[in-house]
């Protein structure tokens, strides 16, 4: 393995082994190849909204203003919390995303002093099209799985999911005691 090369999974446990020996083959394995698996598939789908002209961090207001269903609006401070945002950052994402046509940014009708941010049919599109391309990538990622295969993994990741969230219940975004 040269200085550059990360050392394959059964390397690492090796060499965490070697260096603690209470270590967990089994679990160590578990955990790392799924972080090797968050961190790849991060890149991956990272290239792929690059390809569109948007990063990572658009994309995700893009998906949380698909989430929240037709109309395709939500306030700021709404979505600063669900990306775990600061309400500044979120402003300076928000005046980027409207530059670009992605999103609008309007006073609330109902509320003057609320602002309302809502998808345009280019963020929309920029969003279909994202998940096209993800699709395609995440059918390819798992075609060496059956469908009952696919279906266990799910199962399986989402009972660890539910002990993270269980365990790390403020997890869900940016922790700012970790920055």
């Amino acid at each position: 393995m040269s200085a550059t090369q990360e050392p394959t999974l059964d390397e690492q446990i090796a060499a965490y082994q070697r260096e603690f020996r209470d270590l967990d083959p089994q679990v160590e394995k578990v955990v790392s190849a799924l972080g090797r698996l968050n961190r790849r598939m991060n890149v991956a789908y990272g290239r792929q909204v690059a390809e569109l002209g948007i990063s990572n961090a658009e994309w995700e207001v893009l998906k949380h203003l698909v989430l929240s269903g037709a109309p395709y609006r939500l306030g700021p401070g709404d979505l600063a919390k669900r990306l775990g945002l600061t309400p500044a950052a979120m402003t300076h994402r928000i005046d980027r995303m409207a530059a670009d046509g992605l999103v609008t940014r309007d006073r609330d009708e109902t509320n003057r002093v609320r602002v309302i941010v809502e998808l345009t049919d280019e963020g929309r599109a920029k969003w279909l099209e994202a998940m096209r391309m993800a699709t395609a990538f995440e059918e390819d990622l798992l075609q060496d799985l059956s469908s009952e295969e696919r279906g266990v993994l799910g199962e399986l990741l989402i009972r660890v999911l539910r002990r993270v969230e269980h365990a790390q219940p403020d997890a869900g975004g940016r922790l700012t005691d970790l920055e």
